[in-house]
């Protein structure tokens, strides 16, 4: 039977890697440090290590039920009721260095998703100015794009584009975590209200909504049913589902483009139009034989059904429409 699978701190100080791991193949095991406890939300990269350390601090133990190679990758099964799946992938980078991704069948579908991005400038800006709120963690760097990023404190979205001074477009990021917490807690509407006031915005989230129907800890019909009220409380604000990390900054850089770019069109349009000489009262509208012999019928006078309406009629007609004067 396989070994236990060992989750333990590293004692090494000032490393991006803050975990290790013990994974039960072959007789000795394999020894890997890792970014990540698990791989929950995409890839986690790791790095061989080559001795255990004695003073490991233990996080986690889990019985194992499998663990065999297959190729170029290991296969873990966990004797537990979730998380309990994942697969190390061997694979090598340029200059022939190894590299080591843990991988779940979740985060490899997020991670490569069965499309590409387009290089295609946003509203054909030849450059976006987004501003990133100073309180944004792991921001999205746009780097495939004509994006330029100063940092900023927002008072609505996580990214923004100015014109003026004044946010003309702002995104709110999340992810399904962060999304569930600040709906179940009311910090969500909050938001939603500061986004509001903003000409163009909206709420992005890293995954899939069928997500929310798969959540282990809050009710996906309490998710489901506090997200329907918020889009119906705040309509001009779409939380959009854009299935990865990478996707949901491709929609954000296509939509502060456009933002922007209603924006650009807008002021010289709105200066445009005031500028424009003020038309003439028009005069009163001659009133149509089918409207004196509907209200003639009405009155109860004598009109023909058809033809030309007598004088006497259309003079009673105007006398009946015509403002009272003052005197």
């Amino acid at each position: 039977m396989p070994d236990d699978f060992v989750i333990a701190r590293n004692p090494e100080e000032g490393t991006s890697l803050p975990y290790i791991l013990r994974v039960p193949y072959g007789e000795r095991g394999i020894l890997l440090k890792a970014r990540e406890t698990w791989p929950r939300t995409s890839k986690v990269y790791c790095h061989r290590m080559e001795e255990w350390p004695a003073d490991a601090e233990i996080v986690e133990r889990v019985p194992t039920r499998a663990c065999v190679r297959r190729g170029a990758s290991i296969d873990l099964v966990l004797d537990r009721g979730r998380e309990n799946r994942s697969q190390f992938v061997m694979s090598f980078v340029r200059g022939g260095r190894q590299v080591i991704f843990w991988q779940t069948a979740r985060t490899t579908k997020q991670a490569r998703p069965a499309v590409r991005t387009p290089t295609a400038r946003a509203s054909g800006l030849p450059r976006v100015d987004i501003v990133v709120d100073t309180q944004e963690r792991y921001a999205w760097s746009f780097r495939d794009h004509q994006v330029e990023t100063t940092r900023a404190r927002l008072a609505a979205g996580d990214y923004a584009v100015l014109r003026g001074g004044e946010v003309v477009g702002a995104v709110e990021r999340k992810n399904l975590g962060d999304l569930v917490s600040s709906l179940t807690t009311g910090k969500l509407k909050f938001q939603l209200a500061a986004l509001a006031s903003v000409p163009h915005a909206a709420v992005v989230v890293e995954d899939r909504y069928s997500q929310v129907f798969r959540h282990e800890v809050v009710r996906p019909a309490v998710i489901a049913e506090g997200l329907a009220e918020c889009q119906v409380r705040f309509p001009q604000v779409p939380i959009v589902f854009c299935e990865t990390r990478k996707l949901a900054q491709e929609w954000t850089y296509r939509f502060l483009g456009a933002a922007l770019a209603a924006a650009d069109h807008e002021e010289p349009a709105t200066a445009y139009f005031a500028d424009l000489p003020a038309a003439a009262p028009l005069a009163p509208r001659e009133p149509t034989a089918a409207e004196v012999r509907a209200w003639a019928q009405a009155q109860g006078l004598a009109v023909s059904d058809r033809g030309r309406v007598s004088g006497e009629v259309r003079e009673a007609f105007l006398r009946a429409h015509d403002p009272p004067t003052g005197h």
